[in-house]
């Protein structure tokens, strides 16, 4: 047997450094870009005297970066034991493979299902994980190859192509670099824990998701999604060390959503244990109430999403949190302004990219006629191609929403000038 799972990249559209405090939300869009985890047994077949193993085995594979990490698993305690030689293990991928199983054992009450739960723990786990290119920079192995920096280009490349790493030794202290990964922002940990939590819960038989997308109503299906959810927040949590907003997680797992984080306090038994002890906290984690809050939100119809990939990486994210905060205790009152303008210039684009939606759905020709005609037009003409009440109304909330795009971009620009910290907007 076989499983392939798959999750989706985010972008943060508004909701930057706020959505870290409850109750402020967050647009968040998943991308095209996704994480793929594939599971399947190492052993076809088990010895009559595999009934008493205390550990089996599990096989990490990373072709984008040529390695494989090889592990012991406690089936007692559920804990990765690393056994490769040369080399280290993925905190992401290891904080989801134990959690993952945990919420197996622990979830799985049915005979029949544990008895296929204990075998196929015995029969160990292969798991090979890919990422789409979109999560990486690959602006210098094009730049090496002497080709143009172009979109073109870039789609010529091969999917899941090789990312490139340093080899030589740094500064004459004779250890050799760490992989340089430039990557480009879109939530690869998270993607990539939510794939694996995934691909793991639904073959070892704790969620079936083999139906996913055919019916959205399924409650069933909810709560199987919701499981791998509670899960994948937790070993994020537990591998980035520390309890962050969990917008990128939720994306991967359900998707784009204007998004309210969870009170950290449902995590309080995992944070303290530091991810051991899973069989007594895993239970309370994906039975405890989760009261995050995820509405559905979408871009309006005709509009899509484009990133740009500047060259430099993505950014520490927890370095400009800490930054940002340290900046709102030494100047409280400037920086409650900032954030106040921020979160009302946020809800104002939510609420117009909503009223462009049921716009497009009840005047479905007069919407998509002045969207064409907008998209070939500066701002300052869109109100030239209006001809009826209709139409009038949807120019007025393009341009709306133009102006909360401005808005949020003038007030994060003036909290990174006062924090010291790199905000970039193009």
């Amino acid at each position: 047997m076989e499983v392939v799972a798959s999750a989706p990249g985010k972008v943060l559209v508004a909701g930057g450094y706020l959505v870290l405090e409850r109750p402020n939300p967050g647009l968040v869009l998943s991308t095209s870009a996704r994480f793929y985890a594939i599971v399947r047994p190492i052993h076809d077949e088990l010895s009559p005297g595999s009934w008493a193993w205390g550990w089996t085995d599990v096989k990490v594979t990373s072709p984008q970066l040529s390695r494989e990490a090889t592990y012991k698993l406690s089936l007692k305690h559920t804990m990765l034991q690393l056994t490769s030689a040369r080399e280290s293990g993925n905190p992401f991928v290891e904080q989801a493979i134990q959690f993952s199983i945990a919420a197996a054992k622990a979830t799985i009450t049915d005979k029949e299902k544990k008895d296929t739960l204990d075998k196929l723990l015995l029969q160990g786990l292969s798991i090979t994980i890919l990422g789409s290119n979109d999560f990486y920079s690959y602006r210098k192995q094009i730049e090496a190859r002497g080709l143009p920096l172009s979109p073109e280009v870039l789609l010529s490349l091969p999917p899941f192509c090789s990312i490139t790493f340093n080899s030589e030794v740094a500064n004459g202290t004779g250890e050799t670099c760490k992989p340089e990964v430039a990557k480009t922002g879109l939530g690869s940990s998270a993607a990539m824990t939510a794939s694996v939590v995934t691909a793991l819960l639904h073959y070892l038989g704790a969620v079936n998701l083999s139906c996913l997308g055919q019916s959205s109503s399924d409650s069933a299906t909810e709560q199987d999604l919701d499981l791998v959810h509670a899960i994948a927040q937790s070993a994020h949590c537990i591998a980035q060390g520390k309890i962050g907003s969990g917008f990128d997680v939720s994306a991967a797992v359900y998707g784009s959503q204007c998004y309210t984080r969870f009170s950290p306090e449902i995590l309080s038994s995992a944070q303290v244990t530091g991810g051991s002890c899973l069989p007594e906290v895993v239970a309370d984690i994906a039975t405890g109430r989760w009261d995050h809050e995820k509405k559905r939100f979408c871009l309006p119809p005709l509009m899509c999403l484009l990133l740009g990939e500047p060259g430099t990486g993505g950014s520490s994210t927890p370095s400009m949190v800490g930054s940002v905060k340290k900046w709102q205790k030494s100047d409280p009152e400037k920086s409650k302004d900032t954030w106040t303008k921020l979160g009302m210039a946020n809800s104002v684009l939510e609420k117009q990219l909503r009223n462009l939606n049921k716009l497009a759905e009840d005047h479905w020709e007069a919407y998509e006629s002045v969207v064409r005609s907008c998209s070939h037009l500066t701002f300052m003409k869109w109100t030239e191609v209006a001809t009826n009440e209709h139409e009038e109304l949807i120019v007025r909330s393009l341009l709306a929403a133009r102006d909360a795009f401005l808005e949020i971009r003038l007030h994060m620009r003036e909290m990174g000038v006062a924090a010291g910290i790199p905000v970039r907007l193009h």
